[in-house]
């Protein structure tokens, strides 16, 4: 089976449809959250993660979109949240509250969060080099696919994957490009891939939009 594995898509919508034109031939979607927060399209990226995906993950945006205010110390995401608030309907916002915070699929093969497997260490960021930290959360599964820090990274430890796609819609690895992975659960096989998209369109919907112009800026450099 080959299943599309997205992350991170902060209401990027021309990235996350940059994404959904250069996927290969896939049998499913699976998305490891954050589908709101930052960029200036929450509703338009909801609605078409609804459509495609059959497994999406609760982030930490989609979870503090009831409360905006506990990212006061973070202006930008901040008013990302408020944006996503604001414009989100209530069944949407009911939708995001709903969502898993751990799960698994592929049969039950891979394990699937959005940041530390482990509950006491909800958000948590899983760094490059804290991947063989997570031998004691494989257990019997063929690997663990997870989010939240936009980098992307794969890694094998004791022959099983772990794998973050990256950010589709705000990359931090310094590569501007949407990032995202395509996993072979047969073969256990995971390529990582990145695509371009129309930053500048980003950058004008966000300043006609009223958010802070850095959250526009910062993709050009995938910072």
């Amino acid at each position: 089976m080959k299943i599309a594995l997205i992350s991170d898509i902060h209401g990027n919508l021309p990235a996350l449809e940059a994404v959904l034109d250069d996927l290969p031939a896939v049998d499913d979607i699976v998305c490891a959250g954050d589908i709101v927060g930052y960029n200036p399209w929450p509703r338009d990226c909801l609605e078409r993660v609804r459509e495609v995906v059959s497994i999406t993950m609760q982030g930490n945006h989609d979870r503090a979109v009831d409360d905006p205010s506990s990212y006061a110390h973070n202006p930008m995401a901040k008013a990302g949240l408020e944006h996503a608030q604001a414009n989100l309907t209530a069944e949407q916002m009911e939708w995001l509250g709903s969502r898993p915070q751990r799960t698994e699929f592929a049969d039950g093969n891979y394990r699937l969060v959005h940041s530390h497997p482990d509950p006491a260490e909800l958000g948590t960021y899983v760094m490059p080099r804290h991947f063989p930290e997570m031998r004691p959360y494989l257990d019997d599964h063929d690997g663990i696919v997870l989010g939240h820090t936009h980098i992307q990274h794969k890694a094998t430890i004791d022959g099983r994957l772990i794998v973050n796609p990256g950010s589709v819609g705000q990359p931090r690895d310094g590569d501007e490009r949407a990032a995202y992975a395509a996993l072979d659960t047969v073969t256990d096989e995971v390529d990582l891939r990145r695509v371009e998209y129309d930053i500048n369109r980003v950058i004008s919907r966000v300043e006609e939009c009223g958010l802070p112009t850095q959250i526009g800026t910062r993709l050009l450099d995938g910072s």
